[in-house]
């Protein structure tokens, strides 16, 4: 099969055209810079047909789709820059990459019949509680910019296409571009002592894995929505920074605090980023490995 990822220069783009290839499959990558800007790593995104292009240029879009001819898409450029996002002079730039960027990606995929899997989030929902939010749960509450342009996203795909997997995801992690792991290594090797506010939880997403099911998913027409993080239980950041430090083999104090305690971020930040991932399971895709797993796999792919 053929496919078209965008934003092959972050995280899970990258990781996405090295799976498909993997498989045998025929992957055309592309993102906003004149040519692919992501790790230099020798791996098959390195090697495969790239073309820029500028997302929210409708004719753009149309042509280059129109030319590809791709049997599925695999959308994963988005501005994800939160904090950013609040900033008046951003703000059309926000939604008018991730809500109407989106959109003319999935009228373009309509126009070639081909079906398109969608990267979203688990800031679409309020984050209040401690449930885990379903996969087919429709309360959406964003709480920041970024949320409500990702679910503009949605509803845009939704909207247009019969063909699509909506995929929410949250905690993301991969070899290219900045993460929170990255961060936190960063400042456990000057820091004796750091604080990371224990009253958001969630899950950790390695895109590693989660290339792996998207492709899965690209598959089979088993269309919807899902939610896909790692396994191993729901985590604060500061338990998960304990246990990166503790693998990486760290003597950094990590010292718990609030969320209000810690201050005030732009954006405001959800509490309860839970997602329930069981329909991975009644739809019969294997869900990913435990976080854990993924760390330590991650720490030696970044030779730390």
């Amino acid at each position: 099969m053929k496919f078209f990822v965008t934003g092959v220069g972050g995280q899970l783009g990258h990781d996405v055209v090295n799976e498909l290839a993997k498989r045998g499959h025929n992957a055309v990558g592309s993102d906003i810079a004149p040519q692919y800007s992501g790790i230099n790593d020798n791996s098959a995104v390195t090697k495969a047909e790239y073309i820029a292009l500028d997302i929210t240029d409708k004719n753009a879009v149309s042509a280059v789709i129109e030319n590809v001819k791709p049997d599925g898409i695999v959308h994963c450029a988005a501005w994800t820059a939160v904090d950013a996002a609040e900033d008046e002079e951003n703000k059309a730039k926000v939604f008018a990459i991730n809500e109407q960027g989106t959109k003319n990606i999935a009228e373009a995929a309509k126009t070639v019949d081909a079906k398109m899997i969608y990267i979203s989030t688990d800031y679409v929902f309020d984050g209040q509680g401690t449930e885990p939010w379903k996969a087919d749960c429709k309360d959406y509450k964003p709480l920041n910019v970024y949320g409500e342009s990702k679910l503009g996203g949605e509803l845009a795909v939704s909207g247009t296409l019969d063909k699509y997997f909506i995929v929410r995801i949250a905690w993301v992690f991969g070899l290219n571009g900045k993460n929170f792991i990255k961060t936190m290594l960063s400042v456990g090797k000057t820091h004796d002592k750091v604080r990371v506010v224990n009253d958001q939880i969630g899950t950790p997403t390695y895109t590693l894995d989660l290339a792996r099911l998207l492709v899965d998913m690209a598959e089979t027409e088993k269309y919807g929505y899902y939610h896909a993080t790692n396994e191993g239980g729901f985590i604060s950041w500061y338990d998960f920074t304990k246990e990166i430090y503790r693998q990486a083999g760290y003597s950094t104090i990590v010292e718990p605090v609030t969320t209000a305690e810690y201050g005030i971020s732009k954006a405001a930040r959800p509490f309860n980023s839970r997602l329930d991932k069981s329909k991975l399971v009644e739809m019969g895709f294997t869900p990913l490995p435990t976080w854990q797993d993924a760390l330590s796999r991650y720490l030696k792919e970044i030779e730390q």
